[in-house]
């Protein structure tokens, strides 16, 4: 048994033929001193708006009556001749059509709105409604009968929807639908019928099953045309009125049209209304072939090949081409290959120097540079800078505590020498950029001076001033043919431990060296000693406790060794092992791997008097009160409770006392009381 069926009225769609996408001229132009515009449609002549401003039968109503300004078509009283027999409309034409847009070039066409035509009826068959439009719904010819459920949306092909194309010259046309039975059945409650522009409806099957288009519109396009004349062949009086116009016969119905000719546009029923087209400007990439210069000419544009270039044949549109050279073929490839290869080695150079830069970048961020290049009195060095400072590490000097160190020298002549600093990383990158900042603060004649530094490399550069003598290690182990009276010693005491007194004292920030030793004061060329090497200087910060084991072994506080305690005693210790080495004229560890520090601890304990250790080169008997007082002084330094230290203040006061005492000597043949001498010619206050 079949399944139950609807009579299902068709929706009768009729579609223009000859329907094209449209755009009016780029400036649409109306009659001088008429409207050219109405609700955003602009109104080009022979269309007007208002007495003499239109071609006869091209009038436009511009309705303002509801408040807005809306252009119609007039009524059939005055209806013009657009190429249709306009009983196709029935009374359509009775009332005023909405236009939506009027197009002169390049297509005669305009753009309307019509109201689509239905017929309405209840489950009995009764009509509850209806509107006839432009279209006469007859209810006499068709009987479709299908399932209520077979309409498919997008499908106009007969069931539930039917369309057909108008074809060109159509001037008459009749859509008829049959009543049918309406009474038990399921079905639609309209039937429908319009003229609609092609691609703006698509059908959907509830279209057919609701009351969903009465009282709606669709857009429909209208070829027009000039119709007083059946073709251009036998113009009364040509609307073609614009210089640089041309007629063209309609190529629906009879009468013609006006365009521009080549190479103008505009609207060629006005006065000048074809206008020249500068092809240069509009296409510029295609007007002219590659290899060519485009002019611009009335109603045209001529292309000329440019220089070193010639037409590939006579005719207007062949490709420009090279000119043929004198050159032989086997020098072009050359040439080309040669330049080829240049250019990859130039490219492959540009990317080299990109990477480097990128690395530089990233090195010199990584080493703290954007906080160190703010410190002021510090020079930042590039990495190529640095190379022409030491003539590409040229002049090697030694091996520092973190690399190699060499000589350089400034633009101004300046003698420098560059030493590697610590490997920085994330975690260690704030330390070294408060170390290199405190070095470079730390002004003292007795302090090695921070000239600059370099970052753009994976180990920092650290750039100081230049020590020609270099060491005390040097002078004292190593030089046998150096003379070293002890006069020169005590200097050098005295100005090493001026400077450690500066960094703990005299700084805005408190700081311990933490490797106090021989080989890190220096000496410039007057023997004047500079402490150096602050690569593993600290903050004095209370309480704070070292990670590893800083310094050189036998120069380390052993205090610092059981507690992991960095303090400012601990370089006391360390310059109390500098100061027996002044005096004895041995290494911290000498002979079979002997401790002097030990073994001179020994004989003072044993005898009251280090005598038996003192270098035999200084141990005459008239500085021998200088040489046990400084005995005595290293023993203090020494000394295993931190408490019973002197601090660098006093070992710097006490030695400068012994040089004064020793000149007094000189001068009253006898040495006076050290509580008698002071620096600054007030009593030293005694430690208890």
């Amino acid at each position: 048994m079949s399944p139950p069926t609807a009579t299902i009225l068709l929706l009768v769609l009729a579609t223009a033929l000859l329907v094209v996408a449209t755009a009016g001229a780029d400036n649409p132009t109306a009659k001088q001193g008429c409207q050219s515009n109405c609700g955003g449609v602009d109104i080009p002549y022979p269309f007007g708006v208002g007495a003499d401003c239109f071609r006869p039968g091209f009038e436009i109503l511009c309705d303002n009556s509801s408040g807005v300004d809306i252009p119609l078509l007039p009524g059939a009283t005055s209806r013009p001749d657009w190429g249709f027999d306009l009983g196709i409309f029935g009374d359509w034409f009775a009332d005023q059509v909405r236009v939506l847009s009027l197009n002169v070039t390049p297509r005669a066409e305009i753009r309307v709105e019509t109201k689509v035509a239905y017929q309405c009826f209840d489950a009995r068959g009764n009509v509850t409604k209806q509107f006839g439009g432009g279209l006469n719904v007859s209810t006499t010819s068709n009987q479709p009968d299908v399932d209520a459920d077979a309409p498919k949306d997008g499908a106009c092909e007969g069931i539930g929807c039917c369309h057909i194309n108008l074809p060109p010259s159509l001037i008459d046309t009749r859509m008829q639908l049959s009543t049918w039975p309406h009474i038990d059945l399921e079905y639609s409650p309209c039937n429908y019928a319009f003229i609609v522009e092609k691609g703006r409806y698509s059908f959907k099957a509830a279209d057919v099953k609701d009351d969903m288009l009465s009282n709606q519109t669709m857009p429909l396009l209208l070829d027009w045309a000039v119709r007083d004349s059946e073709s251009c062949s036998n113009l009364k009086e040509s609307a073609c009125v614009s210089v640089n116009s041309r007629c063209a016969d309609s190529d629906n119905g009879p009468g013609y049209v006006c365009h521009c000719s080549d190479g103008y546009e505009g609207n060629p029923y006005v006065q000048n209304g074809c206008q020249d087209i500068n092809e240069c400007q509009r296409n510029p990439d295609t007007a002219c072939p590659k290899h060519s210069e485009c002019t611009n000419i009335a109603g045209s544009h001529t292309c000329q090949c440019s220089k070193g270039y010639k037409r590939e044949d006579d005719s207007k549109t062949a490709s420009c081409i090279a000119k043929s050279s004198k050159f032989p073929l086997a020098a072009k490839l050359t040439v080309g290959i040669v330049l080829g290869l240049s250019l990859i080695v130039i490219a492959l150079l540009l990317v080299l120097v990109f990477f480097q830069k990128r690395q530089l970048d990233k090195s010199f961020e990584k080493n703290g540079g954007k906080v160190l290049q703010n410190v002021k009195g510090l020079t930042i060095f590039t990495k190529e800078g640095l190379k022409k400072i030491t003539r590409n590490n040229s002049d090697f000097l030694g091996n520092g505590a973190f690399g190699n160190v060499y000589k350089g020298t400034l633009p101004d002549d300046t003698i420098v020498a560059v030493k590697g600093s610590i490997v920085v990383n994330e975690e260690s990158r704030k330390d070294f950029t408060d170390e290199v900042e405190i070095q470079t603060n730390m002004i003292h004649k007795n302090i090695l001076r921070l000239v600059g530094c370099c970052l753009e490399v994976e180990v920092p550069m650290l750039v100081y001033e230049f020590a020609a003598n270099e060491s005390l290690q040097d002078i004292l182990h190593q030089k046998k043919n150096q003379e070293l009276p002890l006069d020169l010693r005590l200097d050098i005491a005295i100005g090493a431990a001026e400077g450690l007194k500066y960094m703990h004292s005299s700084t805005a920030q408190a700081i311990r060296h933490g490797d106090v030793k021989p080989d890190n004061i220096l000496l410039d060329e007057n023997l004047t000693p500079k402490i150096s090497d602050f690569g593993l200087s600290k903050l004095n910060i209370e309480g704070q406790f070292a990670k590893k084991v800083v310094g050189c072994m036998g120069y380390v506080d052993p205090v610092f060794l059981k507690t992991g305690l960095l303090t400012q005693k601990s370089d006391v210790y360390s310059f109390g092992a500098v100061l027996l080495e002044l005096i004895t004229g041995k290494k911290n560890v000498y002979g079979e791997n002997q401790s002097l520090i030990i073994d001179f601890c020994k004989v003072y304990e044993k005898e009251n008097s280090g005598r038996a250790m003192f270098d035999t080169e200084i141990a005459n008997e008239e500085d021998m009160f200088v040489l046990e007082e400084i005995s005595k002084l290293a023993i203090e330094c020494l000394c295993e409770d931190i408490e019973e230290r002197p601090d660098m203040t006093e070992v710097a006061e006490r030695l400068v006392m012994l040089r004064r005492d020793k000149k007094l000597k000189k001068t009253l043949g006898t040495y006076g009381s050290l509580e008698d001498i002071t620096m600054a010619g007030s009593p030293i206050q005694q430690r208890t």
